[in-house]
């Protein structure tokens, strides 16, 4: 699924336009991303929480060359899912399978 698709979706649940849910979508992902970039935690209770976590140094292989590659330290943005997200999933899934 692309941004166009979901930018679809929400405009016709909304009867907003396009151009407009693209704008709210936008603005939506332009907060997450600063907040974020500022070391904040963005709950969305029954969806999940967004964060930011601190990886250490590492030195890592290349599976393709066998070669060791440093990894310098740094922080990495993730993701966890909720409860009801997860079972979400799991249960409709399960139903395909």
């Amino acid at each position: 699924m692309t941004k166009a698709d979901i930018v679809a979706i929400i405009a016709d649940a909304t009867g907003l336009t396009k151009v407009e849910t693209e704008t709210v979508i936008d603005g939506f992902l332009s907060s997450v991303s600063a907040a974020l970039v500022q070391g904040h935690r963005i709950d969305f209770r029954g969806f999940g929480s967004f964060s930011v976590k601190f990886r250490r140094a590492k030195v890592a292989r290349n599976p393709g060359t066998g070669a060791t590659v440093p990894l310098p330290e740094r922080y990495v943005p993730v993701f966890k899912p909720s409860k009801i997200l997860r079972e979400a999933v799991d249960k409709n899934l399960n139903k395909t399978n």
